[in-house]
C-alpha cells in the first residue's frame, strides 16, 4: 500500500494521521507504536524491537543459570 501521509502542524507539534494504517494493524486509541530506522527510512510497527534483544538476553541468562532459575521457580 502506498498512500502518501502530509504532516501537519498541531500547536508546536508535527502530526502524522494514519487512521486507515492504524486499523490496518488492529490499532486503537492509546496503543503504543515504535519508529524504527531501517536503511529505507523509517518502519513503524507495534512491536519493540528492544524487546526481542531483551528478551534474547533473558534466555542466554537462564541458558548458562539453569540452577538458579531452578530455585526462583520454587
Amino acid at each position: 500500500m502506498n498512500k502518501p501521509l502530509i504532516l501537519r502542524k498541531v500547536g508546536n507539534s508535527l502530526t502524522l494521521t494514519v487512521s486507515d494504517l492504524a486499523k490496518d494493524l488492529g490499532l486503537g486509541e492509546g496503543d503504543q507504536v515504535f519508529a524504527v530506522r531501517t536503511p529505507r527510512g523509517f518502519e513503524i510497527t507495534p512491536y519493540d524491537a528492544n524487546f526481542d534483544k531483551a528478551m534474547d538476553v533473558a534466555r542466554n541468562f537462564m541458558r548458562k543459570y539453569p540452577n538458579a532459575m531452578k530455585k526462583l521457580a520454587e
